[in-house]
């Protein structure tokens, strides 16, 4: 049986009484063989020992050392005031740890991190210097090259007009650019970073959700807010997860990841500007073609509803004339007259109704009431320049999408504007304001539409919703056909409509729709 290799053996093994006390001969051999230059100087410096690793670093031999002053391998580049604070310390007794130039035997030059510390006989007093130090030049490369790609990368996201922000698993800020705190400044109330990364997290709740729980990157997610009096904002955002390793200690051979969320968001409102406005330039004409329609349905709606009174009183008046005559009704001419005439009547009704433009039919559509609502009051801003009216829109920042017709719900809102415009247009109107505002109440989208107008006298708040019902002077133009008009596409999209009676400082118009669930 071979006998166990003691070099090998797990167990502690006895010290040979000769090894209680290393021999010098093993001190020297440690010190020579040692992965650091090490070096032992006189009081002044000059070299009386140095180990292979000192040459090998600095490139001279034993002979070209020993007896040499430790300034052989000054460049003259460090700092006076780094040798200076050397020898203070030693001065104090005391070790000195930096960083020097150094220059080896062939002039290339090198950082040494150096360590002088004074050795001490038994009575206190410095006998020699112990040098010790290392080639740090590619440490320090890689440092610098570190930490200047870290100030360029800085520099980039700081001047990058996308908003960027880094958020942790519990959705804290932990990085962000100054393009984001601008954007916060710009977007919420407080202008805090976290307040705009609950709202970025509310409008893009299902894409945030899969980056947060899958890793799942997403990207060109468009939100748009309306701020009212200033142009809205539309953001193209991006999301992904970036996986960074754990640098604590305790996970070195077992490392772990953490995630975190990075958040970019490009503003294109400029951009959507732009295509907003060749979208009104060509809303214009569609509407105008739309009031137009509009305008001759109203005119032959108007015109049968006075044609079919007389003809009714026509019809009736026929009847009872029969009945009087019994059985000489045939040959009564006055009869044969009005029956031509009600025949006549009859078929001029039928013209009328024949000649009607077709309203065509509209299919449902998630619609943004705000975005109708600023398309509206960029159509009238010559009406209200021209009227002197101020406009104050309150927009809710975040809306749900009405499940509607967009071009039914345009005119309805174009109406109620209108009607508003014409009442406040009034010689004896001076305050001339009109105030829209949006929010969500009770599970449903309120807008309310304000005028400071003479408003609709409490008697007749029910009446102007009857059609050809007008409250306008005989001399004014005016058909009567548009409050009865908001409340049928009102009604069509599943909505109410209703003056407010509390309101005494003009009239106020309040819709409320249906939103739709997915949103």
């Amino acid at each position: 049986m071979t006998p166990a290799n003691p070099t090998l053996s797990n167990e502690p093994q006895a010290p040979h009484a000769e090894s209680d006390e290393l021999l010098p001969e093993i001190f020297r051999q440690t010190v020579e063989h040692a992965p650091i230059a090490i070096s032992i100087t006189d009081l002044k410096a000059n070299i009386l020992y140095a180990n292979r690793a000192f040459r090998t670093i600095t490139g001279y031999g034993s002979e070209e050392v020993l007896g040499k002053n430790e300034s052989i391998l000054s460049n003259g580049t460090t700092p006076r005031l780094v040798y200076q604070a050397l020898w203070g310390w030693l001065a104090q007794k005391k070790p000195w740890s930096g960083v020097l130039v150094n220059r080896r035997k062939d002039k290339t030059l090198y950082l040494a991190e150096l360590t002088v510390a004074p050795v001490l006989n038994e009575a206190g007093e410095t006998i020699y210097y112990l040098g010790m130090h290392r080639d740090t030049s590619e440490l320090h490369e890689l440092e610098q090259r570190v930490n200047n790609q870290r100030l360029m990368i800085e520099a980039v996201v700081s001047a990058a007009p996308a908003a960027m922000v880094v958020l942790d698993r519990q959705h804290r800020v932990m990085l962000s650019n100054p393009s984001f705190c601008r954007l916060a400044r710009d977007l919420v109330e407080d202008g805090s970073s976290e307040s705009l990364v609950a709202l970025l997290r509310e409008n893009l709740a299902a894409p945030f959700e899969t980056l947060e729980n899958q890793g799942s990157a997403f990207s060109g997610k468009e939100i748009s807010f309306d701020l009212g009096g200033r142009s809205p904002r539309w953001l193209s955002c991006h999301g992904r997860a970036i996986h960074i390793e754990n640098e604590q200690a305790h996970v070195f051979f077992a490392p772990t990841e953490e995630r975190y969320l990075l958040l970019t968001i490009n503003d294109i409102s400029e951009l959507r500007q732009k295509q907003q406005d060749s979208r009104l330039n060509a809303l214009k004409a569609l509407m105008a073609e739309e009031e137009l329609l509009e305008g001759m349905r109203e005119t032959f709606n108007a015109a049968i509803h006075r044609l079919q009174g007389p003809a009714n009183l026509i019809s009736a008046a026929m009847r009872m004339l029969e009945r009087r005559l019994g059985g000489k009704a045939g040959n009564d001419p006055v009869l044969s007259a009005m029956r031509e005439a009600s025949t006549a009547g009859m078929e001029a009704l039928e013209n009328l109704s024949g000649s009607i433009p077709v309203r065509m039919a509209e299919s449902k559509m998630p619609v943004n009431l705000n975005q109708l609502i600023r398309e509206v009051i960029t159509l009238c801003t010559d009406q209200l320049l021209a009227q002197g009216i101020v406009v104050d829109w309150q927009p809710a920042l975040r809306l749900p999408w009405v499940m509607g017709g967009e071009s039914s719900l345009r005119s309805m809102i174009k109406h109620l504007v209108d009607n508003a415009i014409e009442s406040m247009s009034q010689n004896q109107v001076s305050r001339r304001e009109l105030f829209i505002s949006t929010r969500v109440e009770n599970h449903l989208v309120r807008m309310e539409i304000t005028d400071s107008g003479p408003g609709i006298p409490p008697d007749l708040v029910l009446k102007v919703f009857e059609p050809f019902f007008c409250t306008k002077p005989p001399h004014r133009v005016g058909r009567g056909t548009g409050l009865p008009v908001v409340q049928e596409i009102v009604a069509k999209h599943a909505g109410m409509v209703h003056v407010d009676t509390d309101y005494r400082e003009g009239c106020r118009i309040v819709v409320e729709l249906p939103f739709s669930a997915s949103t």
